[in-house]
Order: structure tokens, then sequence, then C-alpha cells
């Protein structure tokens, strides 16, 4: 079942006579794990606050078209209805924080909601525990590192039990290893609670293998949509400037030598097979 449907979705902020997307069209089914890519300046952060409302409730301009994320009219229904549905995490946890202690933070919207005091206990144990920093509920947010501040973040959308969770490049400000430990997270909150997720992402090499669902954008546009080993080995992916995981560029590499594989793959562990099957071959 489709929880996020867009159709002819099209926009311009204030002022602007340029639309920043233009004509998206695109559903996400229920418990998918979108990997939403695409080249700088082409309309996924504007996408995303289309998705809890942002746009238009908040930055005005023009929307027209019609998207509805967890049956809710994102046109007709007030940003403090979508939040309850829809999780927005951004790019710098920093923007997101600003509470005198990490429980406190993930406490702010429930009580906004004004969520009974001990249904809010329960959840941000339970969002805490998560996300694996219940040891973190008494430290200040801005003492924290990036990691630890992502998954605060992230900790404070999911007490809000929301259907779909919408990340804009959350490892952006991460080395490899600690965006590696903020996908971990992502993914078992997508696999354990089935939470819906559209990750925005350019680190396709660590982020690839967790999707199942890729959708591509250019000049505010959606140009590509489906599977990931259709999406990354095709030759319209590499035009546009996607960073194409290395594990599907070997590849590509092994093919044009002549040596085949059936299955195009996305991640190190699916190269490393494809490397062994190529050595096998060499040597018959």
């Amino acid at each position: 079942m489709a929880v996020v449907e867009a159709k002819g979705l099209t926009y311009a902020y204030p002022g602007r006579t340029e639309a920043s997307l233009q004509d998206v069209s695109l559903t996400v089914e229920e418990g998918e794990f979108a990997l939403l890519t695409g080249p700088s300046g082409c309309g996924k952060t504007t996408l995303c606050r289309c998705f809890n409302g942002l746009i238009p409730h908040f930055y005005g301009g023009k929307l027209e078209g019609d998207l509805v994320v967890a049956g809710l009219s994102v046109a007709d229904r007030p940003i403090r209805d979508l939040a309850q549905h829809v999780g927005l995490v951004f790019q710098n946890p920093e923007n997101q924080l600003f509470a005198l202690s990490v429980e406190k933070d993930v406490a702010f919207g429930l009580e906004n909601l004004g969520v009974a005091r001990g249904e809010i206990r329960k959840r941000v144990d339970w969002a805490l525990e998560m996300t694996g920093i219940g040891d973190l509920r008494e430290r200040t947010p801005h003492e924290l590192s990036g990691g630890q501040q992502q998954r605060v973040a992230i900790a404070s959308v999911l007490a809000m039990h929301p259907k779909v969770m919408v990340l804009d490049e959350p490892t952006s400000f991460l080395d490899p290893l600690g965006a590696q430990t903020i996908f971990s997270v992502i993914d078992g909150l997508n696999r354990r609670l089935g939470i819906t997720v559209i990750l925005v992402e350019h680190r396709l090499d660590l982020a690839s293998q967790y999707a199942d669902h890729v959708i591509v954008m250019d000049e505010g546009r959606v140009v590509l949509d489906g599977g990931p080993r259709e999406i990354f080995s095709s030759e319209e992916a590499r035009l546009i400037g996607v960073g194409i995981p290395k594990a599907t560029m070997l590849y590509r590499f092994l093919e044009e030598q002549g040596i085949h594989s059936g299955t195009v793959p996305v991640n190190s562990k699916e190269a490393s097979q494809l490397l062994r099957e190529a050595l096998v071959l060499d040597r018959g």
C-alpha cells in the first residue's frame, strides 16, 4: 500500500518564477527503504520539505499537483497533523536540537502535542533505547559528537511514532564510520518497526546496501525510479552524475572484459562474491 504518493507536484519558492520541483510523480510503498539521490541543487531537499508540510505551510510559495502522505493531503492539512505521521531529520542535527538535555529534546515534540506525561516518559525511554543513546539522556546535546547528535535528532522524531521518516543527508557532517553507524540505526528502525524510510544521500557506497527503492532527481524532476540494481547499472544514472556504488562500477568493468554475472552488486559483500566468481572463471 502506498504511504507516499505524488502526482504532478510542481513548486516555486516565494519570489521565484522558476519552479524548484517540476511535475514530480512518485510512489513509496509502506515499509520501504527508499533512497532519494541526484546532483546538488536538483530539488531533493525541497521535496523533503513537502513531505511534512513545511512546503507550502511554512515556506509559502506556489504548490501545484497532489501529494498524499500517510493518507493526509499535504496541501489541506496543517503541519501539526502531518508531524504526527511524518518525521523529518535535517542535514545538520544542531538545527534540530536546542534543549538543555537529550531527554528534553526528545520529549519536546510530544509536549507540544499535549501528550500525557506518563506516555511521554514511556515514548522517550523507548526512543532512546531504539537509537542506543539511553546513557546520554542527561547530557547537553551540544556537547555530543556529530554522530551522537544525529541519533538524538532521530530519537526526537522516533518518539512521535511516525509512519514515515524522512532524512535529508543525515551523515553529511560525519566520517565514514559515523555514517555507517547512523545507516545501521536507520536500517534497524525500518526492519524492526516497519517504518517507511526516505533517505536523501550522496554516499551511495554506504547507503545502497539498505535501499530497496531508488529515486533519482535532476533539475527538479524525477528522472529514474526503480530497484537499486536496475538504477545503478543504468547508463543514464552515470550520465546524470549519480555517485554509482564502486561495487556496481566493478561489475560494469568486468562486463567490459567479457566476464558476466547474473546479479549486479550494490555493496562490497556482493562485489567480493563477484570477484571470487571471476577468479574461478579465469582459472578455468
